[in-house]
């Protein structure tokens, strides 16, 4: 007979209120095994540990939550985290900052390319746990802003990687510094000898504990992944909803402004999408996903927290639109589809200097993610051509037109019946099969031009960005214009559809707006002749 292990609980581990109920919060409800072996052995046993487990593991709550319970908040720095780079080191800080709950702790992430004068400024004012990179903390230490006399827990993420980069020695330099009363705590994918080294010359008595890797994604999901610029991004993803029929799914971002942003875009764009993040409340939370459920809107925008909890068998894509820190992250975004015995499709977007952490994705997973090319402009047009005819079938073959079928004879009435249904989708649809709605720059791969103060003339001017122009228009905020409303009056206006516009950007006194080339020339015509007027009638 097979038995089966219940899992352990959080609140099998002793953890207090405050900790259970911000780990609630973050939708966690079972520790990963490296959580549960890290936590009970840091917690508990105060042992000095080496836990070597992957990343994306969960390493980050294992020693967050021991830390967080124990220490005692009073503006002098009781832990510290050394990472390798800046991203982690935000990464870490905000983490560790979720995991608070009720407690006071002050945070600080600490790192090169931000101003050393503000990192100064917050430890003087209290801090009581620091995250940064070896090179800036010791630049803090130098200057006797960052005194780490009084710790009670040194941490070493991604210690092999530290190796890698070349940090050993200021690791060592750091640790001589330090109080031999902390507690000590090293992570790292493998061991090398030289880390091993350092935890015996600093650690003294220490355990080791070792998570073996395990199989992290399904074989139900498809994964593939699309090599893209910065500046393309939004352009690929409408390809993608455009090519891929009967989207349903979940675009995931890091931010919770980056998950507004690209919502907000898409509704301009027409698309129907909701947002998801941790600023939203309940209520909107809970419309929210009704919605979703209902597919009154069938794209869902969020980041990884306000995703957790979301009960979806159905999804048919999920959409990394912006490449997770942790590997574990993209396993829990790709596992929302392929899911109940139906295949899922799972899209990475990857900027070039993202390679790498694709790679150790893929490592880490023992998965091969397929690299393939955007759609081009051709493929999606022909894509939508295939929906469209196919939905034009089924319908004649289950006979249900017959409410039309005298206004189809009116339509008709002039003999051109191919004029006739040419201009009924005109009417319809509008541009939305017409190539010129897609930038073609993304085939082309070529980076679009940014605008320059000096060309700004009248009420609108342009800047060359390839086969679209930038246009700058002298209504903004101040006149009570948002990016939705700046549409509705070129639409009205001006007789420009919103899809023709891209990259909406409203200031306080002006926007900017990127139109085809003879779309801009219309509304410069328009704008530029009658445009005070015009103007004038907006702004009221």
């Amino acid at each position: 007979m097979t038995t089966t292990t219940k899992p352990t609980t959080f609140t099998e581990l002793g953890l207090s209120p405050s900790m259970l109920k911000a780990l609630s919060k973050k939708g966690f409800e079972t520790p990963s095994p490296i959580q549960e072996l890290v936590i009970r052995e840091f917690l508990h046993n105060q042992s000095n540990l080496i836990g070597q487990a992957q990343t994306g593991t969960g390493k980050t709550a294992a020693f967050a939550i021991p830390i967080i319970e124990t220490i005692q908040p009073n503006g002098r720095v009781k832990a510290i985290i050394l990472t390798p780079t800046r991203e982690l080191a935000l990464q870490v800080s905000e983490e560790i900052y979720s995991l608070c709950g009720d407690k006071k702790i002050h945070v600080l992430a600490v790192y090169g390319g931000q101003s050393l004068d503000q990192q100064m400024r917050n430890l003087k004012r209290g801090v009581d746990i620091v995250v940064g990179t070896p090179g800036r903390v010791m630049d803090l230490m130098d200057r006797k802003s960052l005194i780490i006399n009084e710790l009670e827990y040194f941490v070493l993420d991604e210690a092999d990687e530290m190796l890698n980069m070349g940090f050993v020695d200021d690791i060592e330099l750091i640790l001589q510094k330090t109080n031999d009363n902390k507690k000590m705590l090293f992570f790292s994918a493998t061991m090398p000898s030289s880390i091993l080294n350092i935890a015996k010359k600093y650690m003294g008595e220490f355990k080791t504990l070792k998570i073996q890797n395990k199989d992290m994604t399904t074989n139900l999901t498809e994964q593939i992944y699309f090599e893209v610029r910065d500046g393309n991004k939004f352009e690929a993803l409408c390809r993608v909803l455009d090519f891929e029929q009967d989207f349903y799914g979940i675009i995931f971002c890091r931010t919770k402004l980056e998950v507004e942003t690209t919502c907000e875009h898409l509704k301009t764009r027409g698309y129907a999408a909701g947002s998801l993040h941790g600023d939203i409340t309940q209520v909107i939370r809970n419309k929210t996903l009704a919605n979703f459920k209902s597919k009154t809107i069938t794209i869902l925008v969020a980041t990884d927290v306000a995703a957790r909890g979301i009960d979806v068998n159905n999804l048919t894509h999920v959409i990394n639109y912006s490449i997770p820190h942790e590997v574990e992250a993209y396993v829990h975004r790709i596992g929302r589809t392929g899911r109940a015995g139906k295949k899922g499709i799972a899209i990475t977007f990857v900027t070039p200097r993202e390679s790498a952490k694709l790679s150790q994705i893929e490592r880490i997973t023992k998965t091969r993610i397929t690299k393939q090319k955007v759609p081009t402009a051709v493929e999606v047009l022909s894509s939508k051509k295939e929906g469209l005819y196919a939905a034009v079938a089924e319908i004649i073959a289950e006979n249900d037109h017959n409410g039309y079928l005298e206004m189809a004879k009116e339509i008709t009435a002039n003999g051109n019946a191919e004029a006739a249904v040419a201009a009924l989708l005109r009417h319809v649809y509008q541009d939305s099969f017409l190539p010129e709605q897609y930038n073609t720059s993304l085939d082309e791969n070529s980076y679009s031009r940014t605008y320059n103060n000096n060309n700004y003339t009248n009420n609108s001017s342009t800047v060359d960005t390839g086969d679209n122009t930038k246009l700058f228009i002298a209504i903004g905020k101040d006149d009570g214009f948002n990016p939705r409303k700046l549409l509705d009056f070129l639409k009205e206006r001006v007789k420009t559809p919103a899809r023709k516009v891209r990259d909406v950007k409203v200031m306080d006194k002006f926007s900017f707006i990127t139109v085809p080339f003879d779309e801009a020339e219309i509304i410069m015509r328009k704008l530029n002749t009658s445009g005070k007027s015009l103007v004038e009638k907006a702004k009221k």
